[in-house]
């Protein structure tokens, strides 16, 4: 079922990067619901859920180490909802991420770009909340590492940017010491398979600001489908494909506040809900390095 996507910047994925002692911050509301959903290849609803929503906000942003090092963080606060039968709501802080995002190589060639970038970020509970309650758990408890290779092509304002990823996910531990998967488990510690992703994006992109089409796709390596009228457990295979639409716009000689905006539909999937998503953001750059700058200069006009 939807699940969780846990809540990530939208720079961990792109080919964008913040310059040296800058500090982009800001929150992001996101709003997920389904009706239907599939039961491994199976689309269905089910009279029992109703429509299951997600609510979340995150705090998140990024800090410019230098203009080709930067890190990236996101710690959302989560809301689940279903608005039939008798599943109660969970709510809480999900799992805190932090990426360090690196601008291996680029090349110029006239007025076109080639750069790319390798990201590594580890998340993690930052609570003790069910894992074992979905489809209202707000996420899988599970330690996840990751690796993202991005690559970016720019002529003039026009991009495309395509990534691939790959994520270790720790086992977790339920709170019931037998369960069934394709076969009995009498242990309350769960295998997690691990996870592939792969995107692709294009759009417009000048300064700080884009508008973007986006294409991305997650896979399971391993687990398996929910049984029939069953409900999903953490260690399923949930993989599904994601199209959507991405923007920022930057309020000129307005203290470098930006808004951000997406909506994505979830249009195949296995074991998750067929989920539309918006989200809107609002973001404010601090440049500690020009701040830094005027404050030398003011010192030595005064000396």
């Amino acid at each position: 079922m939807i699940l969780l996507q846990n809540i990530q910047a939208q720079t961990e994925q792109d080919g964008i990067m913040m310059a040296k002692q800058n500090w982009c911050a800001g929150f992001v509301y996101n709003y997920n619901s389904w009706s239907n959903y599939w039961e491994g290849t199976f689309k269905r609803n089910n009279a029992n859920l109703g429509t299951v929503s997600t609510q979340s906000l995150a705090f998140m942003g990024a800090y410019g180490i230098t203009g080709k090092l930067n890190v990236l963080y996101s710690l959302p606060y989560v809301h689940t909802h279903a608005s039939a039968g008798t599943l109660h709501d969970m709510q809480g802080l999900q799992d805190a991420g932090i990426w360090v995002k690196w601008q291996a190589w680029q090349k110029k060639v006239q007025q076109q770009k080639y750069t790319v970038f390798l990201t590594g970020g580890y998340s993690f509970p930052t609570t003790n909340y069910q894992a074992d309650f979905l489809p209202l758990a707000i996420g899988l408890r599970s330690k996840t590492a990751s690796l993202r290779l991005i690559l970016d092509y720019q002529k003039k304002n026009f991009f495309v940017t395509g990534t691939a990823a790959y994520a270790y996910r720790d086992n977790i531990y339920i709170d019931r010491f037998a369960y069934y998967t394709t076969e009995m488990h009498y242990t309350n510690e769960v295998a997690m398979p691990n996870m592939m992703y792969a995107g692709l994006r294009f759009g417009y992109r000048k300064k700080e600001d884009y508008a973007e089409v986006m294409v991305v796709n997650a896979t399971t390596l391993g687990g398996f489908d929910i049984r029939k009228n069953d409900m999903p457990f953490p260690s399923n295979k949930m993989n599904n494909t994601l199209v959507g639409i991405n923007g920022k716009y930057a309020f000129p000689h307005f203290h470098r506040i930006a808004l951000t905006g997406s909506v994505s539909y979830t249009v195949t999937g296995r074991n998750v809900g067929q989920a539309t998503n918006l989200s809107i953001g609002v973001f404010k750059v601090f440049d500690f390095a020009s701040a830094k700058q005027k404050h030398t200069n003011h010192n030595q006009v005064n000396n």
